[in-house]
């Protein structure tokens, strides 16, 4: 489903990048894009969102009301398109996808690691000096602990993945098998 929702949403995100890009306001978008996806993944807006019989003008004016004054004219537009085509929940999608053309466009390519065990200073450098030169530009890293991988290390930046782990392995080994 998650792969369903980038689909939907990344035109929106590159829409959305151009205009701010051309008007030099990408902050004031990705604020007003994170903004919205904390509205839409409110609980109690969710539900709304994902209810059919609530008229889109109505969730609509509701994310409004939340949003306040802070919203362009282009970014009511941007809201108004989403709830048109019953697209809302895409809006935190939307956000994240805008937030990586950013750090691209500023130079800066995020990079998550995922590690079964703890990765010192040292490593992390290293493998920022590794990624930089992979990537052709500078990285941020961030760095997250799971022992489930058992060994090794998976590496997410942006929509490519890297899996180095040990329980990786495993899965495409009893793909392989069939099991």
């Amino acid at each position: 489903m998650a792969g369903d929702s980038t689909t939907i949403a990344r035109p929106y995100a590159e829409a959305a990048f151009e205009v701010a890009k051309s008007t030099s306001a990408l902050d004031a978008w990705s604020d007003a894009l994170n903004t919205l996806a904390g509205i839409v993944d409110d609980p109690l807006i969710s539900d709304q969102v994902g209810n059919p019989n609530v008229p889109r003008e109505t969730l609509r004016d509701l994310i409004f009301a939340v949003a306040g004054d802070g919203l362009t004219v282009e970014m009511q537009n941007l809201v108004r398109l989403l709830a048109d085509n019953k697209r809302l929940a895409v809006i935190p999608e939307v956000a994240r996808l805008f937030d990586q053309l950013k750090t691209a466009a500023e130079g800066l390519r995020h990079v998550a690691i995922t590690s079964a065990f703890a990765v010192s200073d040292d490593e992390q450098k290293s493998l920022a000096n590794a990624l930089r030169s992979h990537f052709g530009s500078e990285v941020e890293l961030t760095v997250e602990q799971d022992s489930a991988l058992i060994g090794g290390i998976k590496i997410h930046a942006g929509d490519i993945v890297i899996d180095g782990s040990i329980r990786g392995k495993l899965e495409q080994l009893s793909n392989e098998l069939q099991f």
